[in-house]
């Protein structure tokens, strides 16, 4: 039973159990990220609307600087704009874990749209993740960047196998490199009796999504770039040359506009809107931990996951200080100091060491899922857009935020397979997820009973 501030622990032994109570919220407790210790929101600036710009980005993360950074460094006046500080929404609020990204296997992509555009999707996940490195050591960019390895965990047994199946049954020139880890040897991956084994994948990494952040933001304003904060747009009205973009601001003319709005995507654009399902994924932070202690919980300080419907992913923070832990622990949404208490049990089962560690930091940042899971890029009435990461977006929102921005120059590297498959929606849908809770119920049942 845990109240919002008091969280009783039970210790289960053979001949006795034991309840103990502690401070589940360290003192200083703050509900935000994390990551905005060493990277806080920028503050409001004096930047100021113009009249006109080449290209009009709306949205200030990962997707809508790397586009602005493109288009800018081509000689494109571009602004950016965004309903709230600078970077506020998901792009400083994730987990900073950077895999090969494309949730859909090869067979059932290939089943779908052939085995082209399956081959072609799965290279982009792929290019993504080299992409990421690349930028970052090319611009210099100081964010904790480590190609630190994955460790997946197998919540059942009969995963351990399935996993086996699909790391061995990629297509010639798709292999990811990776490799399994029984039972016997997991406390080498990480010190925990939960899993039955694992797959490493010793090319995913992590980084520091508000560094990283920070990082894309000097380097737009360095190339020219305008980033206009708590500015929404009101309207977006297509003109002779473009588009008529009204805002809280001022109204700009805008010869191309990109949507960059991803999991904070509303009304403006109803098209995509009805195309994205806003999923809030909530965070904590543990108190710092002993060094030995972290040394046992995450001996190579792997990012990790499992295999479990409802993913968790946790990893130790960057100055291997304490434990970082995400996922999704409600059927609605609801508030990070609620979702706290939840969180801390789901890692406690994982790590019972952790029992009678406080938390420091709560919050949520909202992904966009699509009912395809696959990203989606392209344009649609003049507009262009990128989107729809469905919680890998640290890798494709940079990958794609840079194609998007050569789409909008012209170039031919502005182009991906993503463009031939239809992004769909469904009868009904206008973007309030009615659906989560009762598929949230679903996932639960299922990874109860290992399904």
């Amino acid at each position: 039973m845990m109240d919002s501030h008091i969280c009783r622990v039970f210790f289960m032994g053979n001949t006795k159990s034991m309840t103990q109570s502690f401070e589940l919220f360290a003192e200083g407790y703050k509900s935000e990220p994390y990551w905005w210790e060493a990277a806080p929101r920028p503050p409001v600036d004096d930047t100021r609307l113009p009249a006109t710009a080449d290209v009009l980005v709306v949205g200030s993360g990962y997707t809508g600087l790397q586009a602005a950074i493109e288009t800018a460094r081509a000689g494109r006046d571009t602004v950016v704009v965004d309903s709230e500080a600078a970077g506020f929404g998901c792009s400083t609020r994730n987990g900073g874990q950077v895999s090969t990204s494309i949730k859909p296997t090869y067979a059932a992509l290939e089943r779908l749209h052939g085995s082209r555009i399956a081959r072609e999707i799965r290279e982009e996940g792929i290019k993504a993740l080299g992409y990421l490195e690349s930028f970052i050591e090319t611009e210099g960019l100081e964010c904790d960047w480590r190609r630190v390895g994955r460790f997946h965990g197998a919540y059942h047994r009969r995963h351990f196998d399935a996993l086996a199946r699909e790391i061995s049954s990629a297509p010639k020139g798709l292999e990811i490199e990776a490799h399994m880890v029984p039972r016997s040897e997991q406390y080498s991956e990480i010190g925990s009796d939960l899993y039955h084994g694992g797959v490493v994948f010793p090319q995913h990494a992590s980084l520091h999504p508000g560094k990283y952040h920070q990082g894309l933001l000097d380097l737009a304003r360095a190339s020219g770039v305008r980033v206009v904060s708590h500015c929404p747009v009101n309207g977006l009205t297509a003109s002779r040359n473009g588009f008529l973009v009204t805002t809280a601001h001022g109204i700009l003319h805008a010869r191309d506009v990109v949507i960059a709005t991803n999991g904070y995507t509303k009304s403006l654009t109803p098209w995509h809107q009805r195309r994205v399902i806003p999923i809030g994924s909530y965070m904590i932070a543990t108190e710092e931990l002993d060094s030995e202690l972290i040394m046992r919980l995450s001996p190579k300080a792997r990012v990790m996951s499992d295999t479990r419907k409802l993913v968790f992913y946790y990893r130790i923070c960057p100055d291997r200080r304490r434990v970082l832990f995400g996922g999704r622990v409600a059927l609605k949404e609801t508030n990070p100091k609620v979702s706290a208490p939840r969180l801390h049990e789901a890692m406690c089962k994982i790590f019972p060491e952790l029992h009678h560690t406080p938390i420091t930091h709560s919050w949520l940042g909202f992904v966009a899922y699509t009912f395809d899971t696959l990203p989606h890029f392209g344009v649609v009435d003049g507009l262009h857009y990128a989107m729809g990461y469905c919680g890998s977006g640290v890798s494709l929102a940079s990958y794609f935020g840079r194609r998007i921005g050569e789409k909008v120059l012209g170039r031919k590297e502005g182009k991906s397979p993503l463009e031939e498959v239809i992004f769909r929606t469904r009868p009904f849908y206008v973007g309030d997820p009615w659906f989560l809770a009762p598929s949230v119920l679903a996932y639960q049942i299922r990874d109860r009973i290992g399904v």
